[in-house]
């Protein structure tokens, strides 16, 4: 294929597109638009756009935050739009020499000779970071490739009248796609659509008043308010164990599935299309619906057990239901935003759940339960 000849841009050039309509970053003298990449970005358009207008192969490389996989680079190459104007250019534009650029060739290729060793692609997945979530997954290749889901068609439907067997779905459910930019792939395609979407300040938005008015009404039980604050933190922490068990047993239910379509399709409905698409927006927290009838029952274990006293029960009680709510906010961003230093090994925790072992790393907020019950999942490390 002939090369194209691409312009030079001076630095002042590039520093000038840093919004979120043009995006430009540098890696040595090589110039990208990065714009239409922003919401795509594991971490989040602000991420990116921290670096907006400046040079990233430092971040690429940061190991803090994570090391960046050759999809990175691969987004990257597409994203070629021209190179800096610098006495390192040669004639054509490329870097000189092609030299390396922290490991890397300046058209973003990787040089074996420099680049540290990073861990292959996952056997199963044929993902080595979490990079690959996101790159956009060629539908008709997929089912070509795999004959599991069609993306262009509803997908409720094909699961139901699959005839797939337990041990190929849970296969291919297991292997990340990424629709079209993170967009929802069509569930029924009729008018039912709408009802499978939910987005993640509706959470807040339905649970916080309730609790609210609980935790008032199980105040009016305690002479010294803030005697209270013990139970209700008991129940915030209660969460983190309740939190693990269903995403352990009940999401993961994988070995006892029923290998048949009701089972399958019951699967793929609960916790199964997060796991095949999972940076998908709309359908990554719980809907209200949902919880609710995951929730009730535990309203009356939580007095049945607390007997003594309804009111403690009730502060209990919303104390864990508030953690639930910090859970399917950290959840989300977990997967599409950026975050404190503190949390950006709890994000590369959780997506390797996703990328690289769906057997183990079932807490979300927390690894503590993981290394109790013994699923801690081992993270990639690079080695020299």
């Amino acid at each position: 294929m002939p090369s194209r000849t691409l312009p030079t841009f001076t630095l002042a050039d590039v520093q000038s597109h840093n919004t979120k309509k043009s995006c430009y970053v540098t890696l040595g003298d090589n110039v990208y638009d990065v714009t239409d990449f922003l919401d795509s970005h594991p971490g989040g358009a602000d991420l990116v756009l921290q670096y907006a207008g400046k040079d990233i192969a430092e971040i690429l490389q940061d190991g803090t935050s994570h090391a960046h996989s050759e999809t990175a680079y691969e987004v990257l190459d597409d994203s070629l739009v021209g190179h800096l104007a610098t006495k390192k250019s040669a004639p054509n534009g490329s870097a000189a020499n092609g030299s390396a650029v922290n490991g890397h060739a300046a058209n973003g290729k990787a040089k074996t000779s420099a680049t540290p060793k990073t861990p292959g692609p996952h056997p199963r997945t044929g993902m080595s970071s979490e990079e690959d979530l996101s790159k956009e997954t060629d539908i008709d290749t997929d089912y070509k490739t795999h004959k599991f889901l069609d993306l262009n068609r509803p997908l409720l439907p094909q699961i139901w009248n699959s005839g797939f067997k337990k041990d190929f779905y849970l296969d291919q459910v297991h292997r990340p796609r990424h629709y079209k930019g993170g967009e929802s792939a069509p569930l029924f395609g009729n008018f039912l659509e709408p009802l499978t979407k939910t987005p993640w300040w509706v959470i807040p938005i339905v649970w916080l008043p309730p609790i609210i008015y609980g935790t008032y009404l199980a105040s009016l039980g305690f002479q010294y308010k803030l005697a209270l604050a013990p139970w209700w933190m008991a129940g915030f922490g209660l969460w983190s164990l309740v939190e693990y068990i269903f995403h352990r047993f009940l999401f993961h239910l994988d070995d006892y599935l029923p290998d048949n379509r009701v089972g399958i399709t019951l699967h793929f409905l609960l916790h199964g299309v997060h796991h095949y698409l999972p940076m998908d927006k709309y359908r990554l927290v719980m809907p209200p619906t949902l919880f609710f009838a995951l929730c009730s029952p535990f309203w009356k274990v939580a007095h049945f057990v607390i007997f003594w006293d309804w009111h403690v029960a009730t502060a209990v009680y919303c104390g864990a239901i508030f953690g639930y709510v910090c859970y399917d906010l950290t959840h989300y961003f977990l997967h599409h935003q950026n975050l404190p230093l503190w949390y950006k090994s709890l994000k590369k925790y959780h997506l390797e759940h996703h990328f690289l072992d769906y057997n183990n790393g079932f807490g979300v907020t927390t690894r503590f339960w993981d290394r109790v019950f013994g699923t801690e999942l081992v993270p990639v490390v690079k080695t020299a």
